[in-house]
Formats: C-alpha cells, sequence, structure tokens
C-alpha cells in the first residue's frame, strides 16, 4: 500500500493532536448537552472514535450510511442512504462527523434530513475539507485540516475500500485510480 501514496500530507502525530484539539473544543461547547454524535460511514469511523475518545463530556453515537460514490473517484450526484440513524434526533444536538467534504452534496442532504427531523441543532465536524471541490453551500463549524484538491486515502478514507488502515492522510498516486 505504501508504494501507492505519492506523498504524506497529514503525518500520525499531526492527525492526533488535531483530534485531541478538536474534542476538547466539543467538549467545551456540549458540555451539559449529552450531544448525538453521528459517523458517517465508512469513511469517519476512526476520527470518530479517536474524536469521542477523547472528549470528556457525556454523549451518544450513532451511525449513518450514504452513498454518492460507487467504487469510483467522482460524485454520481445522487445520494442515497444505505444505513439509517437507530435513535431519534427529535429535539436532540447533533454532531455530523465525516471524514471529508469536498462537493458538499452529502452533507447538505444529510443538514436537510436531520432539519426536518426537528433536531434541537446540527453542526458539522470533519477532519477534512476540500473546499476546491465544493458544489453545493454548506457550513462546517470544525474543520480538522483543509487539503488541496487532491485524491486522499488513509485514516478512514479509501478508494474502491483500501487504504483505510493507513495511520496518515496520503495523496494516492494518480496511476492507481486515473484508469476510470
Amino acid at each position: 500500500m505504501l508504494g501507492d501514496i505519492k506523498e504524506i500530507l497529514i503525518e500520525e502525530n499531526i492527525l492526533k493532536n488535531r483530534v485531541k484539539e478538536l474534542a476538547a473544543q466539543l467538549s467545551e461547547e456540549y458540555k451539559g448537552k449529552n450531544p448525538l454524535i453521528i459517523c458517517v460511514l465508512k469513511g469517519a469511523v476512526l476520527f470518530m472514535s479517536d474524536l469521542i475518545q477523547n472528549m470528556s463530556i457525556p454523549l451518544e453515537i450513532d451511525f449513518m450510511a450514504t452513498t454518492s460514490y460507487g467504487s469510483g473517484t467522482k460524485s454520481s450526484g445522487e445520494v442515497r442512504i444505505l444505513k439509517d440513524l437507530d435513535k431519534s434526533v427529535d429535539n436532540r444536538d447533533l454532531i455530523i462527523v465525516e471524514d471529508i467534504v469536498d462537493s458538499g452534496l452529502t452533507l447538505s442532504y444529510l443538514i436537510k434530513i436531520f432539519n426536518d427531523r426537528h433536531t434541537k441543532s446540527v453542526k458539522v465536524c470533519t477532519l477534512l475539507d476540500k473546499p476546491d471541490r465544493r458544489s453545493a453551500e454548506v457550513k462546517i463549524d470544525y474543520i480538522g485540516f483543509e487539503v488541496p484538491d487532491e485524491f486522499v486515502v488513509g485514516y478512514g478514507l479509501d478508494y474502491d475500500e483500501k487504504y483505510r488502515n493507513l495511520p496518515f492522510i496520503g495523496i494516492l498516486k494518480e496511476e492507481i485510480y486515473s484508469n476510470e
């Protein structure tokens, strides 16, 4: 797998330190609120796991799976829910945890769904933000890192279900995915 990485963009220790900073910020801002942390599967699992382990407040977690990509690198533009939440979000403070926000289509779709379900508040915490790819306007409340318009993998992010287990964020060599 390492041979498929063009460059390490964010090293493991820098990732872990930033996650701790985000956890401290969320813990302070949600003190006394018992937020529902919603992990968007599969990419955000590692980030969410590390994030909540570093939070010092009561919280609950749930999972949602969506798709707009299939096995490719380009969004289809259509968001589908593959797994909905198990818990009610009625009158709850939600924190959507994403691995990366690029087009913003999935996130704007999720925010609309949650607002329609009568939440108290909906905020977004993403590990990576790729603003150059944005096609839908979304507000991101907590950002780990802004990244360039490159195909990134690692720390939960994948290409065709591979590379999620890399402990860093790396740029995938173009020849790995350019046959599409």
